[in-house]
């Protein structure tokens, strides 16, 4: 790459349509708030090349990231927007999130094209997830319901409801909304859209991560996109699994909330066919700008986790969703 300091900036992203939309978001932000013009770079990685295996069979952590993260340490592109529930928790040394931005809706939803909620659905309904951390949280509220591997992206996952493949599938709340996908806007035929607010959502879930070589000379330019409250919330949720030594993958669901002064850590462990569950929450005073004290939350409180078995529980999980 050019080293210019008025050329275009190279933003590495997969080629979805909900990628797509966020490499867009952060461009114009990258030209309105830092006067930096920059270019979309299309990579197609792991997880979007293997689409007929459950996501937790593929195993390996960066699914969604690994190839993106090969073109910044071989300087082929400037930054990659990730959707930061898909980014590891250990990053390579090379690398770093120079930004998160402004979290959205970080609520799971439900979409259906006749029934109007989980409550609803007939008994033995077939529910397409990706994820295991879904899988555990709709089993838990309705054991008869049976969870199915759904993959692709996001029109991909709808085209599968439509056809009648399944009778409801679990989405991110964040995706659908940046997508424009409502009850009255869908050529779907989709007649039920509805947030859940029992289930808890993967870390970093609504917040996209801008990650950069940590050598860059326009890293700290573009870390002025980060959104104070969202990174506190994220570092407490990305801390409390990394102490767990968990993954993309498995069935850990986390969430912090600050509020007054307070951020409030919320999160579960389990096994995918939700027979068994932890479940605490955990809360501290804080600044907005105390990443390191939020980080301290989110490791006490998976400490308390594991003297509480739930490394064991993982482990047996990753067995379950091998088997």
């Amino acid at each position: 790459m050019q080293n210019v300091a008025d050329r275009k900036l190279i933003i590495g992203t997969r080629g979805s349509a909900l990628a797509l939309w966020q490499a867009q978001y952060v461009k114009n932000r990258l030209k309105n708030e830092c006067g930096l013009d920059s270019e979309l770079e299309i990579i197609k990685t792991q997880g979007d090349k293997i689409l007929d295996v459950p996501l937790a069979k593929i195993g390996g952590k960066g699914l969604f990231t690994k190839e993106l993260e090969q073109k910044l340490l071989d300087k082929e592109i400037d930054l990659a927007v990730h959707s930061l529930k898909d980014v590891p928790v250990e990053i390579l040394p090379l690398l770093d999130l120079a930004a998160i931005t402004e979290r959205e809706d970080c609520r799971d939803c439900f979409l259906s094209m006749k029934y109007e909620s989980l409550e609803s659905l007939p008994q033995g309904a077939r529910v397409g997830t990706t994820s295991l951390r879904r899988s555990m949280q709709i089993k838990a509220f309705r054991a008869d319901l049976d969870t199915l591997s759904l993959r692709g992206n996001i029109q991909t996952r709808l085209e599968k409801l439509k056809n009648g493949v399944f009778d409801a599938i679990i989405l991110a709340q964040a995706g659908v909304k940046r997508l424009g996908i409502d009850v009255e806007n869908n050529d779907m035929g989709i007649c039920h859209i509805v947030p859940l607010d029992f289930m808890i959502p993967a870390m970093g879930q609504g917040a996209l991560g801008i990650e950069m070589r940590k050598d860059s000379p326009y890293f700290e330019t573009i870390s002025r996109l980060t959104h104070k409250r969202s990174a506190l919330c994220v570092s407490a949720e990305r801390s409390f699994v990394r102490e767990l030594e968990g993954g993309c993958q498995v069935p850990i669901g986390v969430q912090a909330v600050y509020e007054n002064g307070i951020l409030r850590l919320r999160a579960m462990v389990g096994l995918p066919n939700g027979q068994e569950i932890l479940q605490e929450s955990l809360e501290d005073s804080m600044l907005e700008e105390d990443k390191a004290k939020a980080e301290s939350l989110g490791k006490y409180l998976a400490q308390s986790f594991i003297a509480k078995g739930a490394k064991e529980i993982l482990s047996r999980a990753r067995d379950m969703a091998f088997a």
